[in-house]
């Protein structure tokens, strides 16, 4: 990667590895534009969603307009069921909202340098010349501590949100990519926090490998 030119970096993470940190840290050590929150919330102005309702649909394997129907509406009756969708105007497919994810990615890949959190960046932005995909990783005993500390939960409610979300996105980018996340050949940088010291450490050798 150039980093003399307009460039892009993905970071792909699990929940609980500290990944996210690592990659607001990196875009502020490079003084680039970083990526996050501002797509979910892009996602929620197009489509009135509510974040939750986001993260939950986009990992299911099917249309998720049975699943949303039955969230509004949720008693099974037949003549309940012709109510709520008339009621309620069509929720846009997986499809639909990966290809919006999709754009709303390139649109700002193609603004400027930047580091861009999960969202499938590695695989939606595989044509970008200038790129380097990462992966932050690490045990899960380490994620499961952190998810505690950090959402102030019970160990079983940590594991629940662990098992769930690695499941959903797991599912997302198989439908999309055909690829497994945890493929190794999907990134250039693969770190695993547990044999680091912190995310400074992590930023300082994505810096190094990069050339900065």
């Amino acid at each position: 990667m150039d980093i003399h030119k307009p460039f892009v970096i993905t970071v792909s993470r699990e929940l609980g590895s500290g990944g996210r940190t690592v990659g607001r840290k990196l875009a502020e050590a490079l003084g680039v534009r970083y990526s996050d929150k501002e797509l979910i919330e892009a996602l929620q102005n197009q489509f009135n969603l509510k974040t939750s309702e986001i993260e939950k649909f986009k990992s299911k394997k099917k249309n998720w307009f049975d699943d949303y129907v039955q969230l509004v509406a949720p008693m099974p009756k037949a003549s309940l069921f012709v109510e709520a969708k008339s009621a309620y105007r069509p929720m846009p497919a997986s499809e639909e909202l990966y290809n919006a994810e999709t754009e709303i990615l390139k649109a700002i890949a193609a603004e400027g340098s930047c580091v861009i959190a999960g969202r499938l960046a590695f695989y939606a932005l595989r044509d970008c010349p200038n790129k380097v995909d990462i992966f932050i990783t690490a045990s899960f005993q380490n994620r499961l501590e952190r998810v505690m500390r950090k959402q102030n939960l019970s160990e079983a409610e940590a594991r629940e949100a662990i098992e769930r979300v690695d499941r959903g996105r797991e599912n997302y980018v198989k439908r999309f990519s055909g690829l497994s996340r945890y493929d190794a050949r999907n990134y250039d940088l693969v770190l695993n926090m547990d044999q680091l010291q912190d995310e400074d450490e992590a930023v300082a050798i994505i810096l190094k490998y990069i050339g900065a």
